[in-house]
């Protein structure tokens, strides 16, 4: 018997989650949210992602897409146990690159960092860490991260926490990094392996984020848009620059904002060129 494939039904999380309101809903909001988020076509690729493990999922969902990675210093990966880093311009594309090229390099030992919202992406669970984005996060998570790190899986991870987003320049880029990638690769004894993804959303998406921020609107409703902004990449070309690895051991623990700061240098400075949509 086949795996029963997960589903994406907007009418029915709305009648779910919003059961007092649901009736006063109207139908072509519905309609468009459905046409919004791409749920036909979303379905379609989670279909060939049934039933498969994690790291063949991502590489279905791309081939799906008719989407190729074009990948520049392969022959930097390591062998070992590291700790990966990337700039995130896609907001979920990107991941599931990652998930596919290292998972298929390291032989499916790879865990991946995720905020709540992807981690409702079942077919991917697999090599999913879930740390909660819009709150706390809670001690379980916290003690799966910690045992990950002690294990001989690679740690992948977004350093920035969101994709990037239009610089005043008109430029494409990662906010601020967070530290903590950077302690945790000093205290595990993880060589930091830089990844950067030459890639961008469309300019609408960034102007619609930057909108929202200026008047003052806390929720990231651009989220909204990236399933519309991964289908408009079918049948395109990832290209993705692998660094040197850097030593755990140059990395100085007792300022790590700094030294977090440092590595989102180094990642931009692969860059072929500067990202605009």
């Amino acid at each position: 018997m086949g795996v029963e494939p997960m589903k994406i039904d907007v009418d029915k999380v709305l009648r779910e989650r919003l059961p007092k309101h649901y009736k006063y809903i109207p139908r072509f909001a519905v309609r468009w949210l459905e046409r919004t988020i791409c749920q036909d076509r979303l379905n379609a690729i989670l279909v060939k992602m049934a039933g498969k493990n994690s790291v063949d999922a991502a590489t279905v969902a791309l081939d799906e897409m008719g989407i190729t990675i074009e990948a520049t210093g392969l022959e930097r990966l390591p062998q070992g146990r590291f700790m990966f880093v990337s700039n995130h311009p896609l907001g979920g594309l990107d991941g599931l690159a990652l998930i596919s090229l290292l998972g298929n390099r390291y032989e499916r030992q790879i865990k991946f960092l995720v905020n709540d919202l992807l981690w409702a992406v079942e077919p991917l669970r697999g090599v999913f860490l879930p740390v909660n984005k819009y709150g706390r996060q809670s001690r379980a998570a916290a003690v799966d991260i910690e045992a990950v790190l002690q294990s001989d899986n690679q740690f992948i991870t977004f350093p920035a926490g969101l994709c990037s987003r239009m610089q005043p320049d008109g430029t494409i880029a990662d906010l601020t990094w967070q530290k903590t990638p950077v302690t945790q690769a000093v205290s595990h004894q993880r060589d930091i392996v830089p990844i950067f993804f030459d890639s961008c959303n469309s300019r609408f998406f960034y102007r619609f984020a930057k909108w929202r921020k200026r008047l003052g609107l806390k929720f990231n409703i651009e989220l909204i848009f990236l399933p519309k902004e991964m289908i408009k990449k079918c049948g395109s070309t990832l290209r993705v620059v692998i660094g040197e690895p850097i030593p755990w051991t140059s990395i100085d623990a007792a300022h790590p904002k700094q030294e977090a700061a440092r590595l989102r240098d180094i990642v931009y400075s692969m860059a072929p060129s500067p990202s605009k949509p």
